[in-house]
């Protein structure tokens, strides 16, 4: 391996992230504060949107968003099997069951026509949870119209979507609750943390009263409120899923310099295509109707093409010092999602298709141009080694 090793992604922190999280520290308030309290507003006026409620994961988000709309046991909720496990498992949390529908073989999202024939014939569907995968958008205007005819919930996964526009506009106006991750690899990263946006008061009173162990007010709530700072009232049987004014601190900063990372990541992948041009690889489409926010620049290699297989290709990358990742493992490929509801590998073959091929590239915003250069390269350099 080389000494001078390109990790697959980093957090991109400055002196200003530093610096309130070193407040926050001196201020001795480090559980959900005055911090938190900052960043929801700050967020939700980024956003465009009346509530914004600051939780511990873009899974905790999910969970208290499937919750809210009144996903119960023996419900289905429609989802696509091309994400990270969250997606799903929160919709076990509640005791219903998620619906695979596989997805479109461009965008890596929901396949629209799948979801309709889907609708159409099952019963029992009482929410659709779309990913925005990589950082595109769904085809939100199809959705919302699907939701409506069959009278139906949309929780969006906007874990890759920050920002993320569908035709003009952002991601978070479009369903009833949408949820954002801030894991460290994301666009916008606090370690760990995530956000829930809703226009709905009623949804953004059951999430903020959920997210803290079904408690009527939140501990900031309570030290500023006239009743004495060691009353409550507990209405719910909620959960623990407050953020952390350590986390919230660095959420400030970054958020203020998410449009500025987004811009870097798009020039990162402008970068990308061209110079990946004429291999025996696919490299990410882009539809007209979104503007994407480049969370991942995957590939697709021409397996056909090549005397490697991708696992290979990936090892190889690593012996030249480039972290690459595989973005996703089909959940229906998973042992638990596999054995309980009996899935087959080519039950859902665009996804399955998809992940034999696919390859994550480095693309963060502290990423330099020779950085991009040199993944390019090498990329060329292997591929070229491996044509049939």
């Amino acid at each position: 391996m080389s000494d001078n090793f390109l990790p697959f992604a980093l957090p991109c922190l400055g002196e200003e992230e530093i610096n309130e999280v070193v407040d926050t520290l001196r201020s001795g308030w480090l559980t959900t504060g005055p911090k938190t309290k900052r960043f929801e507003e700050d967020f939700a006026n980024f956003v465009g949107m009346p509530y914004a409620l600051a939780v511990n994961s873009c899974t905790a988000g999910l969970h208290l968003a499937l919750e809210a709309v009144g996903i119960r046991p023996g419900d289905k909720v429609i989802t696509t099997p091309y994400s990270f496990t969250a997606t799903a498992e929160v919709i076990r949390y509640l005791g219903a069951d998620p619906l695979f529908v596989d997805i479109d073989p461009n965008t890596f999202n929901i396949d629209i026509h799948k979801l309709a024939a889907t609708l159409d014939t099952v019963e029992g569907v009482k929410a659709i949870l779309p990913v925005h995968f990589g950082g595109q958008s769904c085809d939100m205007e199809a959705i919302l119209a699907l939701a409506k005819a069959h009278s139906l919930k949309i929780v969006e996964d906007a874990a890759h979507a920050l920002p993320t526009y569908y035709k003009g506009r952002m991601i978070g106006h479009f369903g009833d609750i949408t949820a954002y991750s801030f894991y460290v690899t994301k666009t916008v990263a606090t370690g760990e943390g995530g956000m829930v946006v809703t226009a709905n008061r009623d949804y953004a009173e059951r999430i903020r009263t959920m997210r803290l162990h079904g408690i009527n007010r939140d501990i900031f709530n309570r030290a500023s409120s006239d009743l004495p700072g060691w009353y409550y009232e507990v209405v719910a049987p909620g959960f623990k899923y407050n953020m952390t004014d350590i986390a919230a601190a660095l959420g400030i900063h970054q958020l203020q310099k998410a449009e500025t990372f987004g811009q870097r990541r798009a020039a990162i992948a402008a970068q990308y295509t061209p110079g990946l041009a004429d291999l025996p690889l696919r490299t990410p489409y882009l539809h007209p109707d979104s503007t994407h926010a480049w969370h991942l620049y995957v590939i697709q290699l021409q397996l056909e093409e090549l005397t490697i297989d991708r696992n290979t290709f990936i090892e190889r990358m690593n012996a030249a010092g480039i972290g690459t990742s595989v973005h996703f493992i089909p959940l229906h490929l998973q042992q638990y999602w596999r054995d309980r509801y009996g899935f087959k590998p080519e039950d859902f073959p665009v996804a399955l298709d998809v992940y034999q091929r696919a390859v994550s590239l480095p693309i963060y915003p502290c990423m330099s141009d020779a950085d991009v250069d040199r993944v390019i390269s090498t990329i060329r350099r292997i591929l070229t080694h491996a044509l049939k």
